[in-house]
C-alpha cells in the first residue's frame, strides 16, 4: 500500500467506520458459526471487531509486517502469514469467511478468482462468504497511485463466486460500497 493508504487504513477515523457501518452491514443477519476465516486483515479494524465476536478465529495475511503486528494485537486469533490464494489451510475447516475492502489488493481479476476458488475449498458446504469492497472509481484510483488498484466489477461477481463453488448470492451497494454473501455449495 502506499503512504496515503497506510495513514488511512491505520487512523482511528478508518477503524471507527469499520466497526460501526462496513461490519455490522456485511454481517447483519448471518450465522457465522464457531470457527471463522478472515482475509486480508492488514490493520486490524475488522479483526478488532470479530476477534470477541466468534470463538475461533482465523486471520490469513499477506504482509509479513501486518501479519506479525495483527499476531502481537490479537493473541486469541490465529494470524497466519499467507497469500489468500494459497493458504495451506486444511479442506472444509471453516464455518464462515469474510474479508473487508480487500479484493480491489488482488490483480487482476483472474487472481481474484483464485481467492474465491481457495475460499470455497476452505468452507464446509454451506457456510457463508460474505464480503465488502469499494466500488470503482477514479477518485480511488488516483488514491492507489503507486499502488495495487483492481475494483471488482459488481456485474460480474456473482457468476465469478457461482464458477468457483458458490450460490444463492445476495449483492447490496450503498455510498459507494457493495457488500456480497454467498454461501458454499453442497
Amino acid at each position: 500500500m502506499n503512504s496515503d493508504h497506510d495513514r488511512l487504513c491505520s487512523s482511528p477515523e478508518w477503524a471507527e467506520l469499520i466497526a460501526t457501518e462496513i461490519v455490522p452491514w456485511c454481517l447483519a443477519g448471518l450465522d457465522l458459526g464457531s470457527n471463522v476465516l478472515e482475509l486480508g486483515g492488514g490493520f486490524g479494524a475488522a479483526t478488532a471487531h470479530l476477534v470477541g465476536a466468534v470463538p475461533k478465529l482465523t486471520v490469513v495475511e499477506n504482509d509479513p509486517v501486518h501479519a506479525n503486528a495483527l499476531a502481537e494485537r490479537f493473541p486469541a486469533a490465529d494470524v497466519r502469514h499467507a497469500d489468500a490464494r494459497a493458504t495451506e489451510l486444511p479442506q472444509a475447516e471453516f464455518d464462515s469467511a469474510l474479508c473487508f475492502t480487500m479484493l480491489h489488493h488482488v490483480t487482476p481479476a483472474s487472481e481474484q478468482d483464485r481467492v474465491f476458488a481457495e475460499v470455497a475449498r476452505l468452507l464446509k458446504p454451506g457456510a457463508w462468504f460474505a464480503g465488502t469492497d469499494s466500488l470503482a472509481s477514479e477518485r480511488l484510483r488516483d488514491f492507489h497511485e503507486g499502488d495495487v488498484y483492481e475494483p471488482v466489477d459488481p456485474e460480474t461477481l456473482p457468476a465469478r463466486l457461482e464458477k468457483a463453488g458458490f450460490t444463492s448470492t445476495e449483492f447490496e451497494i450503498r455510498e459507494g460500497r457493495f457488500r456480497f454473501r454467498c454461501v458454499r455449495a453442497a
